[in-house]
């Protein structure tokens, strides 16, 4: 795992290349601190950098950027490639070998084969640059599902690209400007999907896409290598045959062939562990493989809702691992809130980044890589709006839209707080707030489709954003969705999921958050051959006796107790809640100022007033919608700042 930066152009830095390339990656020194090098070839004006964080071969003959046996490529890359050591075996005996990194046996195989048969050869997680010296042409890539980051845009006459948007701000050419549309898609997701940036001229290359650049002024070629929608509609056209055991039994080899790859490193390994299915699906079968007490790490806190330090100790002990553990506070936690900014060098609203990045800070003492269970929800339908979603759709669609938009306006007359007076002095509840619940759920009823309806349920602020002055966000969800045809509703969500959610927040959060404090952070379950396998599964496979996600679950009972697992599902959360209302309420006061708000001119103070005011009352809880805005608050106020650059 390291970082990579680069630029093609001219430069008017007095410097020259090579002192400009390395300031850009001294910018992103966290995601590499065991060594840097840079390249440049001032004649063609390209220039790449590299950060090293030592994983396998921690020779120098592992050093980065990398220069091909037959001197025709330069690459710097990013992330790892499980299968290098067969790959080594195909390119043959006749291959000049000076160590044994991944990287080398990268870059052999794009000499032998082209950047784009290497890719579809190569398993792994990665994002990379290459520079073809006789040809004079960069390529970019990124893995198939997007777990290791890779921004790119312009600069006056210059390319750029960098692991991080933090390397840009090295550039003298920098000015950074917010793209609005870019920030509205932040207040709808809590996250800004591929190809967008916070930036204007920003971009971010998207999972399975392959970059082309002839020369620096042209516009780019973009190829995909592997598709997800691709993939998606094969599994539905051809779908798994075998029996429901079969399917179970099938899963356990490709995760164990998977774990073979991930577990491979020269440095110490260990694995996140939440007490939930995927985590310990992933333990359970590393400690099965492994010949010694595998390290695993949880975070818990003291709050009981948000707790699972005690089901994670428990499905250690079960397995024997050697488990460690810390109870964080809540002032520890908001000592966090500050640095997220400079992790995440662009705004991200999902309020588990701060466990995440916790437990990152904590496996980091023991370990240098440590492997997580994340991806299984979106694979095999874990999630429970998945089920929410087909339901309510099967019931709005019969009715005319005019008939929902006139319950619509019925049911949003009274306020959240008039529903909550109702439900409350009733003999049973409806949960906590209903009134929230039932303004979110009117708010679907007039959707003119599955994706709509789907889409609205996991929005925050809604379309089109309400606090945004100016710009709008464009429809990520319902815009891949066009053309692809699947078998059932519940698999044409998990693919919104597979490419919009996972990539953009749950390993963007990941990927930031470890490589915070230099940790590799690995996904054993986003192996690209169990995700084919996981889209050919019928529906009625995932979700079966009752259980989501059940042949994970199954794999998984052959190695702990089904009862030590069944519990409702928590994941991964702080209580936001209550802290906006004690410990960080001054902090967001000072963001949330109407006078700011106004004098910065990105955000309307009227609404985010009117929210912050019900939430503070106590009468609902707002942290959804306040998150995202807090969190731009805080990055917005860093910029420009010398610690932060």
């Amino acid at each position: 795992m390291c970082g990579i930066a680069g630029f093609w152009g001219p430069t008017s830095n007095a410097d020259g290349h090579s002192a400009l390339v390395r300031r850009m990656s001294n910018r992103i020194a966290h995601r590499g601190p065991d060594g840097d090098g840079v390249w440049t070839d001032p004649d063609a004006e390209i220039a790449l950098a590299h950060r090293r964080l030592s994983i396998v071969d921690l020779s120098p003959a592992g050093a980065q950027p990398m220069v091909s046996a037959c001197g025709r490529y330069v690459i710097s890359f990013n992330g790892e490639i499980y299968n290098h050591v067969d790959l080594r075996s195909s390119l043959g005996r006749d291959q000049v070998w000076r160590g044994h990194s991944d990287t080398e046996v990268l870059l052999a195989a794009i000499a032998r084969w082209g950047v784009r048969r290497a890719l579809e050869q190569s398993v792994g997680m990665f994002a990379f640059a290459v520079w073809d010296r006789k040809l004079r042409t960069l390529a970019l890539a990124r893995d198939r599902l997007g777990e290791k980051p890779l921004y790119f845009g312009y600069l006056q006459q210059t390319f750029v690209f960098a692991s991080e948007l933090s390397a840009f701000t090295a550039h003298p050419e920098w000015r950074g400007g917010v793209n609005r549309d870019s920030l509205a898609l932040l207040m709808r997701h809590n996250y800004i999907p591929a190809p967008h940036s916070i930036y204007e001229g920003i971009s971010k290359l998207g999972p399975g896409q392959i970059l082309t650049l002839t020369k620096p002024s042209d516009q780019p070629h973009f190829e995909s290598y592997w598709s997800a929608s691709a993939v998606a509609q094969a599994g539905s056209v051809s779908p798994f045959t075998g029996t429901p055991d079969q399917a179970v039994e099938r899963l356990e080899g490709l995760l164990r062939q998977s774990l073979q790859g991930q577990m491979m490193a020269d440095v110490p390994l260990g694995a996140f562990l939440s007490g939930g299915v995927d985590s310990s699906t992933v333990v359970a079968l590393m400690q099965s493989m492994s010949s010694c007490p595998v390290k695993t790490f949880t975070i818990g806190f003291e709050q009981k809702d948000f707790n699972e330090a005690e089901q994670a100790k428990a499905i250690a002990r079960h397995l024997g691992t050697a488990h460690s553990e810390l109870y964080v506070s809540e002032q520890e936690a908001r000592d966090v809130i500050p640095q997220l900014p400079r992790y995440y060098s662009e705004p991200f609203a999902d309020a588990s980044q701060i466990p995440t990045y916790l437990v990152s800070r904590l496996a980091k003492q023991h370990v240098t890589v440590s492997l997580s269970g994340d991806g299984g929800d979106e694979l095999f339908a874990g999630y429970s709006r998945y089920a929410l979603a087909q339901t309510l759709w099967n019931r709005l669609k019969p009715l005319p839209r005019w008939v929902r938009r006139a319950v619509q306006a019925l049911a949003t007359t009274p306020s959240p707080a008039v529903y909550d007076a109702v439900f409350g002095a009733m003999p049973y509840r409806l949960g906590t707030r209903p009134g929230d619940r039932i303004h979110k759920a009117a708010g679907l009823l007039p959707s003119a489709s599955l994706v709509e309806l789907y889409a609205g349920m996991v929005s925050v602020w809604g379309h089109p954003t309400p606090v945004i002055g100016a710009g709008s966000a464009p429809t990520v969800l319902t815009g891949r969705q066009r053309e692809l045809v699947l078998s059932s509703d519940v698999q044409r969500l998990m693919y919104l999921d597979l490419v919009s959610y996972l990539p953009g927040d749950i390993l963007a959060k990941v990927d930031r958050a470890s490589m915070a404090v230099s940790l590799e952070s690995r996904v054993p379950l986003l192996d690209h051959r169990v995700v084919e396998f996981a889209l050919s599964l019928p529906s009625s496979y995932l979700n079966r006796e009752g259980e989501t996600k059940w042949p994970l679950r199954q794999v998984l009972y052959k190695y702990v107790p089904q009862q030590l697992i069944e519990r409702p599902k928590m994941g991964f959360g702080v209580p936001i809640d209550g802290w906006l209302r004690g410990t960080l309420r001054d902090w967001a006061e000072d963001l949330l100022a109407e006078a700011r708000l106004k004098r910065e001119g990105y955000l309307d103070p009227a609404p985010i007033r009117r929210v912050w005011a019900e939430h503070l009352s106590g009468r609902r809880n707002m942290q959804y919608h306040l998150w995202p805005v807090l969190m731009f608050q805080e990055w917005l106020s860093q910029q420009g700042r010398s610690d932060f650059d």
